[in-house]
């Protein structure tokens, strides 16, 4: 707390503090409780809801908070020698330099009084000047601020939101132990709440009660519990309400209010609606009380509830001011609510309030937003009706969600007359996105033809009302729009011939502009055309941007032109920009994919001389390049070279190496780069563990394999249809085919849905196994599943019922591979086991005769 050394002497007021009426016009006493706040009375308030039966019975209304009211309690008329203290006063602290020491102000300073003082301050427009002046005057000998003097300032203070200064006045105030009336204490406090500083209103109220220099009464509470309704701090106003409870202060309508009001800041819904529910039963609800309530129900995005309560309040003879119907409008349609909005509108209407073209606005932008043009145009027809011209900004909306040129026409040939020069060319580039829009690319090009070539006047109607106009509406950005999309048409050349144009109309090309050509061309394969554009780029002064020669870089890299990538690198790192990643991945796997791995390590080294540091993941590309070149040695030496320049390898590099390794019989080392990934505390995931069981299997080590299986299952790591699938082929291909089947029912019981490759897995391994009957059974459930298997499959079978010297469902076989016209062409390998099964069915007697009838009703030759 601040206090000075000394006390200092006082001026008491002679009358009490004067206050304007209440904002609220008048107070309406319900007859009937509403359905919708008596569903919400059952919510409890809990420092709201104590009886107000024994706190309220003799309640009054004190004045509002209207910050018209006069302060200070003195009479209009001063002396004559009063008012030539003020006015020389006046004209010495206004003026820029100012001597404090002068004779003149000595003398002036033996005639200071409050009621002077605040003359004086009332006098001067500069708050600087009045500040300068209030602390003179509080300096000088024999002369005391009282509270009015200090709430002049205060309000000079808050009318320009100098909050530091108003907070350094606070502190003053208290220091000085100026005495304050309950009204002066309530006004200074609303100054602080109109410029936030809530903080300071609640420091100050307790000061000044403690120290014993006011007493404050229900008004100054009033004011208290106001400023805390700008905030969100419930809990402050719920102590304040228990304070004036304990001190026998009564609740009334002005203290409700700012309590409402603060909880529908701090989004209390039911302590909210509890207390409108109280203020309702009392007669208290008027339509700003209304209105804090309906505002704070948009603002919560309830729409609907809000609506329902405005219908329960007209039933009860009580509506909503203007400003409100417009707030809730424009909350509403953010909300997009608009049909509710209208409602509203036409509500509004009927209590006979005007709408403005704002509301009009609104509700239109709603509507085409919603892309409900219809509704947006009945209320452009409505606006008209009711004589109220559209101005540009709701002519652009209705033009951009129009779905027909001759629409657009129509919108402006009605608004012809109102419309100037300015507002003409600010609906040109509209009605060209609307047309591109609506998709007459064409007819949006012809019209920018129309302003550039001066054409007569025989075009569309939109040509004709932008010609007859006489003015030159083009500008960047129509070229924009129609070039733009030209190029997202592939309609390249069109889009260059207008760019090339510009120049003759005098319009600006832009970086924007310049790189969309530029990327459109590099992407069509035009890379000539893109640097020609480059080129010009840079001498026109335009300062090309990291977009602009990634296009380009981007063009040779999907081409694997390593010159040309290189040659944009370096221009990208001299101009201190870094190529895009995307683009470096594609050279470098472009270049893997055919072979050229050494190459995309060269590049990453050269990206190394440029000072650029390559992603990893380039690396592993380049990785796994050397492994499908079978370069494994190469590629250990690359992945080691890496790690020891600071990479740290994640599980895709780690899945890259293990699975090149696993392919090259590499065993022993994919299992030493397993151990070295765990060590980094790297989790392997379900592909780590495919590629080592698929090695395994390709090596004949199946129990390995299936150590491997269960290591997963330790590790959290469910199998998948590939894991179920490499170890079914693996343990068939081992001669464990019973183990397999065990697999298999493994595999459906944890709901692993077989695919394709699984099936025909199973079925070629049980037919080479010598078990072509439980073959067949899968056969025939993987048809059933309408899934077509290779012609290997059914070969395999046919060649297993042969073997078991079962010539009649082999021939069935060999029907099926007909059927399904998959028969081996004489280029194949597997022809000579199909021609040797013919054969042997041909010379089987109970085959003999299917087989050569198959054979001659579908024209397939007898073979030898």
């Amino acid at each position: 707390m601040h206090v000075l050394p000394k006390m200092r002497r006082h001026y008491y007021p002679l009358c009490s503090l004067a206050a304007a009426s209440p904002p609220f016009t008048k107070t309406h006493h319900l007859s009937k409780s509403m359905e919708l706040i008596n569903a919400y009375a059952s919510f409890q308030l809990f420092h709201v809801s104590y009886s107000f039966a024994q706190s309220t019975q003799n309640l009054y209304f004190i004045p509002s908070f209207c910050s018209s009211f006069s302060s200070k309690p003195y009479p209009t008329d001063l002396s004559p020698d009063s008012k030539r203290v003020v006015e020389e006063l006046i004209s010495i602290f206004t003026q820029k330099s100012l001597e404090v020491n002068n004779q003149e102000l000595s003398q002036l300073a033996c005639r200071l009084s409050p009621e002077i003082v605040e003359t004086v301050l009332k006098g001067i427009r500069n708050w600087r000047y009045a500040y300068r002046f209030f602390t003179w005057a509080k300096n000088q000998i024999g002369y005391f601020h009282n509270c009015y003097t200090y709430n002049a300032m205060a309000s000079i203070l808050s009318t320009v939101r100098q909050n530091a200064a108003l907070k350094a006045l606070t502190f003053d105030m208290i220091d000085s132990r100026c005495f304050m009336s309950p009204g002066a204490l309530g006004y200074f406090i609303r100054c602080l709440g109109s410029v936030g500083l809530v903080e300071e209103a609640n420091l100050l109220f307790d000061q000044v009660r403690e120290m014993g220099l006011c007493v404050p009464n229900s008004y100054s509470y009033n004011c208290l519990l106001e400023t805390i309704s700008k905030s969100s701090l419930s809990y402050q106003a719920e102590k304040r309400l228990d304070e004036m409870r304990n001190f026998g202060w009564m609740i009334d309508k002005y203290t409700m209010t700012p309590l409402l009001q603060v909880y529908c800041n701090a989004k209390d819904f039911d302590k909210a609606l509890v207390v409108f529910n109280q203020m309702l039963e009392r007669g208290w609800v008027d339509s700003h009380v209304l209105s804090i309530l309906l505002v704070s129900f948009s603002k919560w995005g309830e729409v609907d509830k809000a609506f329902e309560l405005i219908e329960k309040m007209v039933d009860c003879n009580l509506t909503l001011n203007e400003k409100t119907f417009y707030v809730l409008i424009h909350g509403f349609v953010s909300c997009s609510k608009v049909d509710k909005a209208l409602q509203l509108f036409d509500k509004m209407r009927g209590l006979g309030f005007l709408a403005d073209i704002g509301v009009f606005d609104v509700l239109i932008g709603g509507f085409c937003k919603q892309k409900k043009p219809h509704k947006a145009l009945h209320l452009y027809s409505e606006m008209k009706v009711s004589g109220i011209s559209p101005d540009a900004g709701i002519l652009m909306k209705l033009i951009a969600s129009a779905d027909d040129e001759d629409l657009m026409a129509q919108i402006l040939e009605e608004n012809k007359e109102s419309l100037d020069n300015e507002s003409v060319k600010l609906l040109y580039n509209p009605v060209l996105n609307g047309l591109v829009h609506i998709g007459s690319i064409d007819k949006a090009l012809n019209l920018v033809k129309m302003m550039m070539e001066d054409q007569p006047q025989n075009g569309s109607r939109l040509e004709n009302f932008f010609k007859l106009n006489g003015i030159n509406c083009l500008d960047s950005y129509s070229f924009s729009i129609i070039i733009n999309i030209l190029c997202q048409n592939s309609r390249l050349d069109e889009a260059v011939q207008l760019f090339g144009a510009m120049d003759n109309v005098n319009c600006q090309k832009d970086t924007l502009l310049y790189n969309n050509l530029i990327d459109a061309l590099s992407n069509a394969d035009r890379v000539y055309d893109s640097l020609q554009l480059l080129g010009e780029m840079k001498q026109s002064g335009i300062r090309p941007t990291h977009f602009t020669y990634n296009s380009i870089y981007g063009y040779y890299c999907r081409k694997g032109d390593v010159i040309g990538a290189t040659s944009m690198m370096k221009e990208l790192c001299h101009h201190q920009h870094e190529p895009w990643i995307k683009n470096s991945t594609t050279l470098v796997k472009q270049l893997c994919r055919h072979g050229r791995a050494v190459e995309a390590s060269n590049f990453l080294a050269k990206m190394v001389e440029e000072g650029l540091v390559p992603h990893l993941i380039l690396y592993s590309a380049v990785v796994d390049g050397f492994f499908k070149l079978k370069e494994v040695d190469s590629a250990l030496e690359l992945f080691h070279d890496i790690c020891s320049r600071g990479y740290r390898p994640d599980v895709v590099t780690y899945n890259i190496l293990i699975n090149g390794l696993c392919k090259a019989d590499r065993m022993s080392v994919a299992e030493n780069m397993l151990k070295e990934m765990l060590d980094q505390r790297l989790v392997p995931s379900i592909v780590t563990y495919n590629s080592l069981i698929d090695g395994w299997c390709k090596n004949g080590n199946v129990d390995q394999a299936m150590v491997c299986f269960s290591e997963m299952a330790g590790k959290d790591r469910e199998p998948n249809v590939i894991t179920y699938t490499t170890l079914i082929d693996g343990l068939c291909n081992a001669g464990q085919p019973h183990d397999a089947l065990k697999l298999w029912n493994q595999m459906v019981v944890k709901a692993c849905c077989p695919n394709r490759i699984t099936y025909m897995a199973l079925i070629s391994g049980l037919s080479k196994n010598g078990m072509p009957e439980v073959a067949l059974s899968y056969l025939q459930e993987m048809e059933k599943k309408e899934m077509v298997a290779d012609s290997f499959v059914y070969i395999a079978l046919m060649e297993s019922f042969l073997l078991n010297k079962n010539s009649v469902l082999a021939l069935e076989i060999l029907k099926m591979i007909v059927d399904n016209k998959i028969f081996p062409a004489p280029v194949d390998k597997n022809y000579t086991i199909v021609r040797n099964a013919i054969a042997r069915l041909c010379d089987d007697p109970l085959t003999s005769c299917g087989v050569r009838t198959l054979l001659a009703e579908t024209g397939i030759s007898t073979m030898s």
